[in-house]
């Protein structure tokens, strides 16, 4: 399978599960937090497949920024947490530095 298609499942898991994990209220909605740890298991574990085709740091810039973006909109639409102009601005400035990892690094065959 393509790595890039495993290291979407991870951001898409992680997403999942970070939304997981506040539904949980602090661990007392027990459901949510058993589906949480579950869903970041299966996380890491297509982030490891997709590491060993994607170079470390770009697989890490990717998952986390994208995560980070997709996790605040979810909070923000969903969760009703606010999100000031500034705080998308630096958003955008981390996907602009993970796209930037990922077109500056050299690849090198497997």
């Amino acid at each position: 399978m393509n790595a890039w298609v495993l290291l979407l499942g991870a951001i898409a898991l992680e997403v999942a599960s970070t939304s997981l994990l506040n539904a949980s209220q602090g661990m007392t909605r027990w459901g949510y937090g058993i589906a949480a740890m579950a869903g970041y298991g299966v996380c890491f574990w297509l982030l490891a497949f997709a590491m060993t085709r994607i170079p470390m740091g770009v697989a890490y810039a990717v998952w986390s920024g994208v995560g980070i973006v997709a996790i605040a909109a979810i909070g923000w639409i969903v969760f009703r947490q606010n999100l000031s102009w500034a705080q998308a601005g630096f958003m955008a400035l981390i996907l602009i530095g993970a796209i930037g990892l990922n077109l500056t690094t050299i690849r090198t065959a497997p």
